[in-house]
């Protein structure tokens, strides 16, 4: 299965897991959460399984896993990459007046 950038879930119980593949994707929606009766929740299960069944792209059973995890408030926000911070610093150096 592809992997993807990796999403920190940090379950209902304070527990946190790194997901970077549908078969993670899986295991997480196994964990704690707010409400496994969401719509957004059993979509995400059911097009995760679909995936994981070769019947549905893991990129769109992926999403939706992102999508539910996001709208329970389960998604650690990421920090920026290394390379990134770099990009940054070099461009705030470009624009910044000269003097």
């Amino acid at each position: 299965m592809s992997r993807f950038l990796p999403l920190t879930i940090r379950f209902v119980n304070g527990g946190t897991m790194v997901v970077t593949t549908v078969a993670e994707a899986r295991t997480a929606l196994a964990g704690s959460w707010k409400n496994k009766e969401a719509p957004d929740y059993l979509e995400a299960v059911r097009l995760v399984d679909d995936a994981i069944a070769g019947i549905c792209r893991p990129a769109i059973a992926f999403a939706a896993f992102k999508k539910a995890a996001a709208q329970q408030g389960l998604l650690k926000p990421a920090r920026p990459s290394a390379a990134l911070t770099m990009l940054d610093e070099l461009w705030s150096r470009f624009k910044a007046p000269p003097g």
